[in-house]
């Protein structure tokens, strides 16, 4: 009898994307260079997909050999796309990931302006979420706080009392 280890395998993602109402191009990370080398390529795509997703009602796509999950708010669209024999549940899992994690970050606020206005913390959350296509975490609660905003960029209002003093003892000591 004759016994075959199976490689590890890791969970990856080919690409990740926001797009606008109009299909343009936000912020997008695309790991695998053979699929899209280039800039223009990547923008042919991401037409099509629009085209294909922005009235469909579905989560998910095949489209150029990628399977692509996606999910969409008033005016952006947040896609994720694999490979076509990787797992749809690990592409949603980072769907959802990504949509909490901005919505978190945003408060709540997910619109084009608010994600051009923090688009920082944005990559620096979708960095957080994958690194060169391979699946990091896919928990938004621990992605939000790995990107932590400092105290300073919460508005008054939302900070704690303790949050305020510190704040104030280190302008005035």
């Amino acid at each position: 009898m004759e016994c075959s280890l199976l490689e590890p395998m890791l969970y990856t993602v080919k690409g990740i994307a926001i797009l606008d109402s109009d299909g343009n191009r936000i912020l997008t990370k695309y790991y695998d260079k053979s699929i899209f080398p280039t800039p223009k390529e990547q923008k042919t795509f991401e037409k099509n997909l629009f085209n294909k997703t922005h009235r469909a009602n579905a989560e998910i796509i095949m489209l150029d050999g990628l399977t692509c999950v996606y999910k969409s708010t008033v005016d952006l669209f947040f896609y994720v796309m694999g490979s076509s024999n990787e797992n749809e549940l690990i592409l949603m899992s980072v769907l959802n990931c990504l949509y909490d994690s901005v919505s978190q970050i945003l408060r709540k606020n997910l619109e084009k302006r608010a994600v051009l206005e923090s688009l920082d913390i944005v990559m620096l959350a979708m960095d957080e979420i994958c690194d060169g296509g391979i699946v990091i975490d896919a928990d938004s609660s621990s992605v939000v706080s790995r990107v932590a905003l400092r105290s300073d960029d919460i508005p008054i209002g939302e900070q704690t009392v303790a949050q305020v003093t510190n704040v104030l003892n280190s302008l005035f000591w």
